[in-house]
């Protein structure tokens, strides 16, 4: 089974992935984490892509895809698949349906977490971490038991990411909007879209998904 999660940064995709990789012997195939990893590696197509970037370009497509396709190819064919972060425009659908193609694989579903852009901006905006242990809390919804005091490791110091701020939010989801969005009317066509509450509780948003591919 190959599936794509779709939704804006802070949807919660990269969590509900983790746990479909533990529930159903997933692999999540995330393009940041790959293009990190072939860079490491020193892969020709890891060379390519670290001279790219070490002149502050954007990756193209067809490294990116590239470097999937590399993934794939060291994976075994049936080995399920969750594609987190591609594809990210409408080239990229493209290139993601040779790609399978090539290798006798097809996208069995499409799954959006939709998110209201206000709830999105408040659940990322108030999220900090332990400094020392990177425990997870929020402003809102979860602070530490004792305030200013980690419950995990019971240091006093938090870090917040510099890009969790309402204006880069809103600027994703507007790239988001702009870019990734066309692509589902592709997969529309193909009835292979599937949608669920990003903004639901984390759990709830996991039941969902699994019903969906339960369903096959």
């Amino acid at each position: 089974m190959d599936i794509i999660l779709l939704g804006p940064p802070g949807a919660g995709k990269g969590t509900q992935a983790s746990r479909l990789e533990e529930r159903l012997n997933m692999v999540q195939l995330s393009t940041g984490d790959m293009l990190r990893a072939a860079v490491k590696a020193g892969s020709e197509i890891g060379l390519k892509a670290k001279a790219v970037m070490d002149a502050g370009e954007l990756v193209s497509d067809e490294i990116v895809s590239g470097i999937i396709g590399d993934r794939l190819d060291e994976l075994a064919p049936d080995q399920s698949i969750i594609f987190d972060g591609y594809p990210r425009t409408q080239a990229q659908a493209v290139s993601l349906d040779e790609i399978l193609s090539a290798r006798g694989r097809t996208l069995d579903y499409v799954i959006e977490l939709e998110v209201d852009e206000d709830a999105l901006v408040e659940r990322i905006t108030g999220r900090f971490t332990c400094a020392n242990c990177n425990a997870g809390y929020h402003d809102k919804f979860h602070r530490p038991a004792k305030d200013g005091i980690c419950d995990e490791c019971g240091s006093s110091e938090f870090k917040r990411r510099p890009d969790d701020n309402e204006e880069t939010v809103r600027t994703r989801m507007e790239e988001y909007r702009a870019k990734t969005a066309p692509i589902l009317p592709i997969y529309e066509k193909r009835n292979l879209v599937n949608r669920v509450d990003g903004m639901g509780d984390m759990d709830h948003v996991t039941d969902e998904i699994l019903a969906i591919l339960k369903s096959a």
